[in-house]
């Protein structure tokens, strides 16, 4: 029985179904305001703890990377205990070691083990003894992009050290499985194979109208902005900078869908929610040193692929240097690391399969073909069959010939929760000629040239004038200022007083709280508004993509664009 005919009201006819639509509106919003309540709340609470990594695992530190000689702010964790289960008496001591790299791209550690289903559970659940690499919050003073590689490093090392004759499984997701590649690129290399999940190589390379992150360069005039930003920072970067271009991508789920998904089922999405945005709103900072040499060495201008890139004095990273069997994981559906991104650099290092195969090179990838970028890293499905795949299949990867391979994942029952042999893992040799994505470089080249301008024109004139009136007071403001701290901290009780208010309120709906039926007529309503709302804000994100796509090439899509202006022979 309804609550509402506890009070006499009818429970049949249109107006009784408004009445009830009224009374669950009204239970929701109030469940949803204390859920961005609770959002805040916790934002300040890890903030407060000093961001510590957000794993539902418990860990040890085998080496803080702030205590080096080449000191940078990471440190080599060690997964002790899953629960109230230790780990030592479950490991298979035949199996290398995973090390999990994390990407430390604006948010902290944890997204590829914040909960069991992830990729450090799934390398538990194989047996493999497992690392993580963390970060803190603040970069070490003068901290550069070298100074990151050589602590890595020495992670790798001290993970050998520990199991000798078994070289550990390197993890990389996003940023972090560039960083592998550098690693793997340089003059040492490495040893044992490499796991790049969703990681771009080949920066330019993206499919007009779907990916318009790789544009951004270009239409702001190339990497000053960054110089800018990171100098109002007080040498510091903001990662909340970050956050927000990511939320840009796709307007209708920042702006509507993302909050009303919680809004109408605020019963069954309010752990999830705020699991996921305890992650999300960790905000961590880069030094100047190492945001604009990645800015300006990789995004715009691309010389990783081109081996144009050094790390250190003496070395220029060279990606034919690779030995060790990489595995790509990319997903058609990650429009900020597309397949284009993750594979292309293949054929402009490798001109043909031949090519490849002299190089004693395995390099085998793997396709997803929907889920987005964050879905590659925190997807329970993704990490109960594609990592887990590739995890059973490590030991398989020496074994192959040089070459090109696609793994596939034959899945006959199409449960994400199975193990060898309900699945089976093939190894489909392949061309690397297949890779036949769109050159585009013409037009990025010229803003590569432009953003070396526009950047020495910034030091020069206006970056002087910048650090001057730059402090740690100025720096703190404009962080706590950054709209993607203001937007969720406008709910906490500290900075607005009558939310106090709302958790009482809340604990009391909860009690009462009275669901609607999914036939009600004003929910179906509700549901068919929350749509067209949705639809709008995407044509309006692919008419801005549009916009982009057209402004960049009217910029840059022509050869005299440069040459006109006296460049071209830059």
């Amino acid at each position: 029985m309804s609550r509402l005919s506890q009070y006499g009201i009818p429970t049949d006819g249109l107006m009784t179904e408004l009445l009830r639509y009224q009374h669950d509106l009204w239970q929701r919003s109030v469940l949803h305001l204390d859920t961005l309540r609770q959002r805040a709340e916790n934002m300040i609470a890890h903030e407060r703890a000093g961001k510590p990594p957000l794993l539902d695992f418990d860990y040890e530190m085998i080496l803080d990377g702030r205590r080096l000689e080449r000191p940078a702010n990471y440190a080599l964790l060690r997964i002790t205990r899953v629960g109230d289960d230790c780990l030592k008496d479950c490991l298979d001591a035949t199996k290398p070691p995973v090390m999990i790299v994390d990407p430390r791209a604006g948010h902290g550690p944890g997204i590829g083990g914040f909960k069991r289903d992830s990729e450090v559970g799934m390398a538990l659940h194989e047996g493999h003894p497992v690392y993580f690499v963390a970060f803190s919050p603040e970069p070490m003073a003068g901290q550069t992009l070298g100074d990151v590689l050589h602590v890595l490093r020495r992670f790798v090392e001290t993970v050998a050290e520990h199991h000798p004759g078994k070289p550990p499984v390197l993890y990389g997701n996003c940023q972090a499985g560039w960083a592998i590649a550098l690693l793997a690129a340089d003059c040492e290399g490495l040893v044992g194979p490499a796991i790049l999940n969703g990681s771009p190589l080949s920066y330019w390379s993206g499919e007009s109208g779907v990916n318009p992150m790789r544009l951004a360069g270009g239409l702001m005039g190339g990497a000053w902005l960054t110089h800018l930003l990171a100098d109002l920072g007080d040498g510091r970067f903001d990662g909340a900078h970050l956050a927000a271009n990511f939320e840009s991508l796709k307007p209708a789920n920042t702006l509507w869908q993302k909050e009303y998904q919680l809004f109408a089922h605020v019963d069954t999405e309010r752990e999830r929610f705020l699991d996921f945005e305890r992650w999300w709103t960790g905000f961590y900072a880069l030094s100047k040193e190492e945001i604009s040499s990645i800015v300006e060495n990789l995004f715009v201008g691309n010389k990783l692929e081109r081996g144009e890139l050094k790390v250190c004095p003496g070395c220029t990273v060279d990606l034919r240097r690779i030995r060790n069997p990489l595995v790509i994981f990319a997903s058609s559906g990650d429009n900020i690391t597309p397949p284009h991104q993750a594979l292309n650099w293949i054929p402009a290092v490798y001109p043909d399969t031949a090519a490849l195969k002299a190089a004693e090179q395995r390099i085998v990838y793997l396709l997803n073909p929907h889920v987005g970028h964050l879905g590659i890293f925190v997807s329970a499905k993704v990490a109960r069959l594609e990592h887990r795949a590739i995890l059973e299949s490590v030991g398989e990867l020496n074994d192959l010939a040089p070459g090109l391979y696609e793994m596939h994942i034959d899945n006959p029952t199409g449960d994400p929760d199975c193990h060898k042999p309900q699945f089976r893992v093939q190894f489909k040799q392949r061309r690397v000629e297949d890779l036949n994505y769109p050159n585009q470089a013409p037009a990025f080249e010229q803003v590569s040239v432009l953003s070396e301008y526009n950047v020495a024109l910034y030091e020069t004139f206006l970056g002087p004038w910048v650090r001057l009136i730059s402090n740690p007071w100025t720096a703190e403001a404009l962080r706590q200022l950054h709209p993607a701290r203001t937007s969720r901290l406008l709910y906490a009780e500290r900075f607005n007083p009558w939310m106090a208010s709302v958790k009482p309120l809340a604990g009391a709906v909860a009690t009462a709280r009275d669901p609607l039926d999914k036939d009600n007529p004003f929910s179906q309503w509700e549901a068919l508004n929350s749509a067209m709302i949705g639809s709008w804000l995407e044509l309006a994100g692919t008419l801005r993509d549009g916009a982009s796509e057209i402004a960049f090439r009217g910029l840059y899509g022509w050869p005299l664009a440069i040459e006109e202006i006296g460049m071209g022979e830059a």
